[in-house]
């Protein structure tokens, strides 16, 4: 998202030709994670750092999905502490928390098919997600204990906290990656893990497991797509049945609101924990995965594939998901969202427009200039130097005599015996 996420990794493969052109039609973005910048993560957005294009050019349309998947993560946080007074905002509260994390998920899996497990991609999963899951897991509890004035709040690695759920997940799913690449069926295979997952309970709470596995699927789902499966969803014909699929959704939502627990779509409780009977765990887990993945393509046929004024903030959108959960948490924290004319339609457009603001100016190169040290931190100084890399830079600073050779004007060759050639 979020891969976040960022939603949101350099490519170690062999360089295009650059007359190729980048027009969402390619698989050069295929290890590139959501929520990372071309310099460097979930951009993995994601996690190892995505691989500019030749030329430096990214794939305008998934960063406008980047972008605009951050910005609606964003307005769930803010709608929740107001949705309470309104069954409209409520409704379209759990409609978007139907897709906007799958949506984010499911491209963080499309830019994670060239994980290999190789030396390379695992110090990026470590700088890209590893550092800032630490970072901000330790930042956010610190954060409550002086704005929520709660010195007894604990800091734990093991508990993620609000946001970082996702840059766990994500590292759990990446390392993952060439299991799901080798097994014959990966879908329903993951399907069955999350339909098993939902029905225990001793699972418990450490690194958001429960999480974890129940979001495994669209993850998967991800690696298993190819960009023509994009530019399906994106043809005039999907883009307008997309218009009546969403206003039914939204009326099946404003019925659901009292009868359905919105604990069903953060997919972080087993079926008994959310008192329910066990067998309805597997049930809603196909339900919510079917439901999801068709307002996902929904989501993902309004998405322009041309370059608009917010395509480069798609390379921000991890900076525009960790760093939003501050200005949130805090207006909450100091009770700002219990104003009366917050929770009226003006007051809900008010504080929509203002956090869709502050995602974005948080999503922007000047932010991401000051942050990168904790989000992308190179690090090189904490792994051991790869062999390959380092045999490669020596034989560029030292090529080989006869490459030298070969090099020479023809009247300064010599043959062996000393002779000069010509």
């Amino acid at each position: 998202m979020f891969h976040a996420a960022s939603s949101l990794v350099p490519s170690s493969r062999p360089p295009r030709s650059p007359n190729v052109q980048h027009n969402g039609r390619q698989d050069d973005h295929h290890d590139r994670p959501p929520g990372r910048s071309g310099s460097g993560l979930p951009e993995d957005g994601s996690a190892g750092r995505p691989s500019p294009p030749p030329g430096g050019q990214r794939d305008a349309f998934f960063d406008n999905a980047k972008y605009l998947a951050v910005v609606l993560v964003a307005l769930g946080h803010a709608w929740e502490p107001l949705k309470g007074d309104s069954r409209a905002l409520q409704a379209a509260y759990m409609l978007v928390y139907t897709f906007h994390m799958p949506a984010f998920i499911v491209i963080s899996g499309f830019f994670s098919r060239g994980f290999d497990g190789s030396p390379g991609r695992l110090k990026r999963l470590i700088t890209g997600v590893a550092v800032p899951y630490v970072v901000f897991e330790t930042a956010y509890p610190l954060f409550r204990r002086y704005v929520d004035h709660l010195p007894t709040q604990d800091i734990s690695l093991l508990d993620p906290w609000y946001l970082t759920w996702f840059l766990c997940a994500l590292f759990v799913w990446r390392l993952t990656t060439p299991v799901w690449k080798l097994v014959r069926h990966p879908l329903p295979l993951a399907l069955g893990v999350a339909m098993l997952a939902s029905v225990t309970p001793a699972i418990g709470d450490d690194l958001d497991l429960q999480r974890i596995l129940q979001f495994l699927p669209f993850f998967v789902l991800g690696l298993c797509l190819e960009p023509r499966h994009f530019r399906l969803v994106r043809r005039r014909s999907v883009r307008i049945a997309a218009v009546p699929v969403f206003a039914l959704a939204l009326a099946f939502t404003w019925w659901a609101v009292p009868r359905m627990d919105n604990g069903w779509l953060y997919h972080r409780d087993s079926a008994q924990e959310l008192g329910a009977p066990w067998w309805a765990g597997p049930v809603m887990q196909l339900a919510l995965f079917g439901c999801s993945l068709l307002l996902t393509a929904c989501f993902l046929s309004w998405v322009p594939g041309r370059t608009m004024w917010f395509t480069a903030l798609g390379a921000g959108t991890l900076y525009g998901y960790l760093l939003h959960g501050f200005l949130i948490k805090g207006a909450d924290y100091r009770g700002l969202f219990d104003q009366p004319a917050l929770h009226r339609p003006l007051g809900v457009v008010a504080v929509s427009l203002a956090v869709a603001a502050a995602v974005t100016l948080l999503c922007t190169p000047p932010v991401r200039r000051v942050f990168r040290c904790v989000m992308e931190p190179r690090m090189e100084w904490a792994f051991k130097p790869d062999a390959a890399e380092l045999a490669r830079e020596r034989e560029n600073r030292d090529p080989r005599p006869a490459q030298r050779a070969e090099r020479r004007p023809p009247h300064e060759r010599r043959d062996r015996s000393g002779a000069q050639k010509g």
